[in-house]
């Protein structure tokens, strides 16, 4: 049966999904950048050599992220909740002359096979849309020895420091650390899920995974103008956005 959060959220998205369209139009022409704060990477080096990898990003939105690696060398497949995201993706793809498997599954149990993909990635997407505790075994199955797995989230101080309203984060605790899991906001219709460290730790080693990395994403002194519920001046001094990278062992 499939749960409540993969439904709310598919109908969450199918309505998002117009706002979406520019901003990833200018990341499909755009060089690999992370997070909401663009960082190049260039600079904060996440990926591995992706060329001649079979890739597949969990949550792919409008593709951006697997139009980067399939320009890179890599063989990218997207998987998508949300049929309007993925329709968005798909013009783009024909924009851009690059072309790769599209499909539209729920990325806590996909359609693909076992051992089949060298990187798994989510940058928000099913990283903070699906429960960890099935889209990461999930993304174990879906690995082969030594794959590579990297998830982009909500820094876990930003999480804690977001009012309930959706405010901007400030200074103060607003909520609990210990048991976060599953995040409703008062006036949105999605369902987002947020783990502390010890549990993502604990999480990812059960399924088989060593973490090779936890990145803390800073936007550059450059910076000045925020981003929905940030500043930049908040996120030059906590990390607003952090990076797991961890390796199937």
């Amino acid at each position: 049966m499939t749960s409540d959060h993969v439904i709310r959220n598919r109908a969450a998205w199918n309505v998002m999904a117009a706002d979406y369209v520019e901003r990833g139009r200018r990341s499909w022409a755009a060089e690999p950048n992370w997070g909401v704060w663009s960082i190049p990477e260039t600079e904060v080096h996440l990926l591995p050599e992706v060329s001649g990898l079979d890739t597949v990003e969990l949550g792919c939105g409008t593709g951006y992220i697997s139009g980067w690696l399939k320009r890179l060398g890599a063989r990218p497949v997207g998987i998508d909740n949300s049929p309007r995201q993925l329709a968005s993706a798909r013009i783009f793809q024909a924009e851009h002359g690059v072309h790769f498997p599209l499909i539209q599954a729920d990325a806590e149990q996909t359609p693909l096979r076992d051992a089949s993909y060298d990187l798994a990635i989510s940058e928000y997407g099913a990283a903070i849309w699906c429960d960890p505790y099935r889209w990461i075994p999930e993304a174990a199955r879906l690995l082969r020895q030594d794959g590579w797995l990297i998830i982009l989230v909500n820094g876990m101080l930003h999480m804690l420091t977001v009012p309930a309203d959706e405010g901007v984060a400030d200074e103060v605790l607003k909520r609990d650390y210990f048991d976060m899991h599953r995040v409703e906001w008062p006036n949105e219709e999605g369902i987002e899920f947020h783990l502390g460290y010890g549990d993502w730790i604990r999480l990812l080693r059960r399924c088989g995974f060593s973490v090779e990395n936890l990145v803390e994403l800073r936007p550059p002194e450059s910076t000045t103008e925020g981003r929905p519920y940030l500043t930049a001046e908040w996120s030059r001094r906590w990390p607003s956005e952090e990076v797991w990278v961890a390796r199937r062992i």
